[in-house]
This record gives structure tokens, sequence and C-alpha cells, in this order.
């Protein structure tokens, strides 16, 4: 009788679990997740010009994005995101939309105050301020029509020559070695539909409601930069 009752409430316990630690469970099966990056202070990020408001870290040698809301990483072929710049990283089994927008020299022109032959004036912008202004800045497309990225004598390339770029960088994104290892590794997966699959994020239309600063819980109001 009392092991009866020790197994009824050991499984009302493991019941009670809430979702996050569950969903911990499926993602580490198969998929592992990136190492953590230590960071001194919150990130002061850039927005990168010719790109749909993505901010990018430049003091860390890990390529750290943030848009739409989300912290982005790329780590052995795969991508992850979180609402956190520092944890809560989850598998992410897409290429996010930006991605191919973001020129792979960006760190060139950033060390060097010039993007494409045009002095770039960049502003370093506080994680907070961040977090409390990217949704206006997006809506007002701030950064394309007030600012130009702080490029000087910034004129927008034709669409076509962006477009092509963009192909470019896909097909050299797919031929990377990294990549190409994970979509096997996908396929080997397919082919056994049996077997647990791990749990992974899918595009989702709808944004993220309140994203926190300094990647701990907070908030703050909306502001606009002037």
């Amino acid at each position: 009788m009392k092991k009866l009752l020790f197994g009824i409430m050991l499984l009302a316990l493991v019941s009670a679990l809430p979702n996050p630690t569950m969903a911990a469970v499926n993602i580490s099966i198969g998929i592992s997740l990136p190492p953590p990056i230590v960071f001194e202070a919150p990130p002061q990020v850039v927005v990168l010009p010719e790109t749909d408001d993505v901010y990018v870290d430049p003091d860390i040698d890990v390529d750290l994005y943030f848009w739409n809301g989300w912290w982005w990483r790329f780590w052995e072929g795969r991508w992850y995101r979180s609402l956190y710049y520092d944890h809560d990283w989850v598998y992410y089994d897409y290429v996010p939309d930006f991605y191919y927008s973001v020129d792979p020299d960006w760190r060139v022109f950033y060390r060097d105050h010039n993007w494409h032959g045009n002095y770039w004036r960049y502003d370093r912008i506080p994680n907070r301020e961040l977090h409390q202004n990217w949704r206006g800045w997006h809506n007002d497309r701030y950064w394309q029509r007030h600012e130009t990225w702080g490029v000087r004598n910034y004129q927008p390339q034709p669409k076509q020559q962006m477009q092509q770029q963009r192909q470019q960088r896909q097909q050299q994104y797919q031929q990377r070695p990294d990549v190409q290892q994970h979509q096997q590794w996908k396929k080997q997966q397919q082919r056994q539909p049996q077997q647990r699959q791990p749990q992974v994020q899918k595009p989702q239309v709808q944004q993220p409601q309140n994203s926190q600063p300094q990647g701990k819980p907070g908030g703050g109001e909306v502001e606009h930069k002037k």
C-alpha cells in the first residue's frame, strides 16, 4: 500500500513539471545547445545598414544578432534563438529571414567606420534602450528613413543587385560543411519516424509581446529615439 501511494505521488510530481522543463528535455535529444557566451556587461549593439533592422554585437567573436524581438545565434550548422542574450537558447529549424541580407564583411566595415566606400557613423545602442525601442523604430522605419543607418551620402542599391547578393549568400551558406552535415542529420531523422524527435521552434507570425533587457526579466515603456 505504501509503495502504491509513493508511486501515485511520484506520478503527480512528474505531471506537475512546467512546460519549459519538459521542453528542455526534448530539445536535448539529438540536438545540443550552444555553449554560453560570457558577458562582462550587457551588450551594446549597432544596427547593420541595408537590413530589416538587424542589430549585432561587435564586441564578441561570436555572431550574435538581434532581430524581430529575438536574439539569434548560429552554431555548428544550426540556428538558435532566445528572448535573452545569455540563456534560454532554443533550436530553430529554419534559417531566419534576415540572415541573407547581412553583409558577411560587416566587421571590417565596423572597424573602418566605412560602409562600401562611405563614412559610417554608427551608434552604439545599450541593451535596455534596444529592448525599449526596437519595435517603435521598426514600425517607423527609423533607421532607413531618418538616419540612413548613419551612412554618409548613402544611396540605396538597386533591388535586382540586392536580390543577387541574397542569392549568392544563400548559396555560400548552403555550401558550408557544418550546414551540410546538419542537413544530412535531419534527413536521417526523417527516415526514422518511429524514434522520438526533438522539439523545435518553427517560424511564427506573431511577434513576442515583451522581450526583456539585460538577459533577465524586466520591463519599460516604449520610447522613440530622437
